[in-house]
């Protein structure tokens, strides 16, 4: 005659020590559920049973105390039910696990990491795992409501992070927009929640407005004891002022040293996706000055058997396989506080704000000309047809006439606006 198995209490769960031989033991309730208690002294519910084919297998309910006896038996009672009908509860719960959100949205991810960085794949499963998952990641996609999707939105808003509540909004609303086109959701939660968060206020980049100080980062560039593709990079980035994630992923096949021109694809640009639809097949032409040419000279003996041109410093530079990976920003911008400029005083990003400013106050070049140069959309009289002849002439001047004028900086020469002689020879 078999033992008789008494049923679990609270009290006897909870007073249940650890194995001192430390090995893992279990409390059983009966029916094959029982309490597994770990080396470490995690209590953890476990189904044991038998399937419809004749294999053993063990279910997981999860672990004391946070799912209670009364909660562990009603999911071994629903289990049991499962198998009188010859159903096997381990397919019904695989099932529904993969119509819960935290699966949907690692496929998600598995499926636009191929056209991902690696850093932003890395960034938006941390978002996920640190700020949805835990609240939202067990739950049925087709159960989520708006209401519950912004109660966890303003759980970070409340923290102060506002801009990581929006980003968070936004892949929310595409791991749902992927359910609903694999008939595991309806509707998409996110959508009603255009105006709920508090709106994000730009920041703008650190940037050096004072050309004498200007003059001598200029100064720390050129004498930079660091990598040679890193001082490559930090010397080429005042002089085109693009985005720092244009500048790293640049690629040879970009630089035409014969027209003097880098031209990046619309695709590679950071616009919304709106603007590259409208801008599709567009090209960012950037007219190259003889010092910027003089960089690239400079650097492609050493990688310009690769792809790109300014490769991750931890590779080989020679790598030419398309996986090799670029020069990360964060390495630029330590460059930076290695000489002496904090983030709060400069950025790689910076370029662009310091070369938006001068060129109008100083140099007084049209807004029109230094606003194509930065690939911002222009508004004009003569329309989208006269934004995309893109002033070239103009901008290759200015270009030229910008870095001369980096290169008076760097001497050292008195800084002397020329805004009033520029707009009288309409420069």
């Amino acid at each position: 005659m078999p033992k008789r198995v008494l049923p679990l209490t609270d009290l006897k769960i909870r007073n249940a020590k650890v194995n001192k031989s430390g090995k893992t033991s279990r409390l059983s309730d009966g029916d094959g559920l029982y309490v597994l208690i770990k080396p470490d002294g995690a209590k953890l519910w476990r189904f044991d049973y038998t399937r419809p084919s004749g294999q053993r297998n063990t279910l997981s309910f999860g672990t004391y105390p946070e799912v209670s006896l009364d909660a562990a038996r009603e999911e071994r009672l629903v289990a049991r039910r499962q198998l009188r009908n010859k159903i096997d509860p381990g397919v019904i719960r695989k099932t529904n696990r993969a119509e819960t959100f935290e699966p949907i949205a690692y496929e998600w991810i598995k499926n636009q990491s191929a056209k991902w960085s690696d850093s932003h794949t890395n960034t938006t499963l941390k978002r996920l795992k640190g700020n949805i998952f835990p609240w939202l990641g067990t739950r049925p996609v087709k159960e989520i409501t708006s209401s519950e999707v912004l109660s966890v939105l303003r759980r970070i808003e409340q923290r102060g992070a506002i801009e990581t509540a929006h980003r968070c909004k936004s892949i929310c609303s595409q791991v749902f927009r992927y359910a609903i086109s694999t008939d595991r959701a309806e509707t998409d939660p996110v959508a009603g929640l255009k105006d709920a968060l508090q709106a994000v206020v730009p920041k703008p980049h650190p940037a050096i407005l004072d050309p004498i100080v200007i003059g001598r980062l200029l100064r720390e560039i050129e004498n930079y004891k660091g990598h040679f593709i890193t001082k490559c990079a930090l010397r080429l980035a005042p002089l085109v002022f693009q985005r720092p994630g244009e500048l790293r992923f640049a690629r040879w096949a970009e630089i035409d040293f014969k027209s003097g021109t880098w031209i990046i694809p619309v695709e590679r640009m950071k616009l919304k996706k709106s603007q590259k639809i409208a801008r599709a097949g567009e090209s960012h032409i950037v007219p190259l000055s003889n010092q910027a040419l003089a960089v690239l000279n400079e650097i492609h003996p050493l990688t310009g058997e690769g792809s790109l041109v300014f490769p991750s410093v931890r590779i080989a530079p020679n790598s030419k396989g398309s996986s090799a990976k670029p020069l990360s920003e964060n390495t630029l911008n330590a460059a930076l506080r290695n000489m002496g400029f904090d983030k709060n005083t400069m950025t790689t990003h910076g370029w662009r704000s310091i070369a938006r400013s001068l060129l109008d106050e100083i140099l007084g070049h049209k807004p029109t000309a230094i606003e194509r140069q930065l690939f911002h959309a222009v508004a004009d009289p003569l329309g989208e047809s006269y934004n995309r002849a893109q002033h070239f002439d103009e901008r290759r001047k200015m270009m030229q006439r910008w870095a001369d004028y980096l290169d008076s900086l760097k001497a050292g020469a008195k800084v002397v606006p020329l805004h009033h002689e520029s707009k009288k020879h309409n420069i």
